[in-house]
Parts: C-alpha cells; structure tokens; sequence
C-alpha cells in the first residue's frame, strides 16, 4: 500500500518558560474559563503564570504563583521562565487535553512565542501523554 501523505515533524525546541502544576487545577481553570470565552491567554512573568479569557459575559482572570508544598509536592506550583511568554489558545482543546488529568497528579505546560505549545501528563511507571497545541493566530488586519 502507498500512501501520499506529508509527515508532520515536532522540531525540538527550547521552551522558554515550563510550568508544572495540579493537573485537577489546570483542568478547572479551563472549565471555568470556556464558561466566559473561546480562548485563553497564557501569559508568563516574573512575578507568576496567569490564565485570562473575554466574553459577552465578561471577562475571567486566574493567577498561579509559585509555590512549594513541602507537605504535598503534587500540590506545588512551579515556574520555570527563561523570558515572558504570553500567547493565546483554544479553550476547546485545553478541555480535551485536560480529560488525561486524573492520569496524573502534575501536568507539565511547555511554552515558547509562536511554537505550539506542550501539554504533558506523566504517567507512573508507564511513560507520558504529550499534546501539542499550536497558538491561535491574531488578525492584524482590522
């Protein structure tokens, strides 16, 4: 059998900016977010990670900062930023994504400027869920 198909390649990349968290917590902030819009904004500073999407309803903002739970290491927020990154994606798919969430306890978000960005769940003694999720595109056109 010959199949005409192109072989989309993931390049390795050198993400600017890894954080890990709750998988239950991402999972939330999503589902409450796709209440108010289609969309999040990512946006990663110094000072945390922070999750905001706009609506007809109004708009919803959610802010991590890093934070270490001796008592809970799954609980644990951390931030790992190189350079600010602030990109927007589709709530749609973060919900999908998120399913794989009781999989695993921390989920691992990979992001870079205009590079999809990764979402990995590891899974004890199995290996890893990895999706991959490219930025929505912005019109300038307006």
């Amino acid at each position: 059998m010959d199949l005409d198909v192109d072989h989309l390649g993931i390049p390795d990349t050198d993400y600017k900016c890894i954080i890990r968290m709750p998988s239950a917590q991402l999972q939330r902030i999503c589902r409450d977010l796709s209440q108010i819009g289609d969309s999040v904004v990512i946006s990663v500073a110094k000072d945390g990670v922070s999750f905001s999407s706009n609506g007809d309803l109004g708009t919803g903002n959610v802010k991590l900062c890093q934070s270490a739970n001796a008592d809970k290491p799954e609980e644990s927020v951390s931030i790992e930023m190189h350079e600010p990154v602030c990109m927007t994606y589709s709530l749609h798919y973060f919900n999908i994504f998120t399913k794989a969430a009781p999989l695993s306890s921390q989920v691992v978000l990979s992001l870079t400027e205009n590079v999809p960005a990764v979402v990995e769940f590891e899974i004890e003694d199995l290996g890893y869920i990895r999706y991959y999720l490219a930025p929505k595109i912005e019109d300038d056109a307006d």
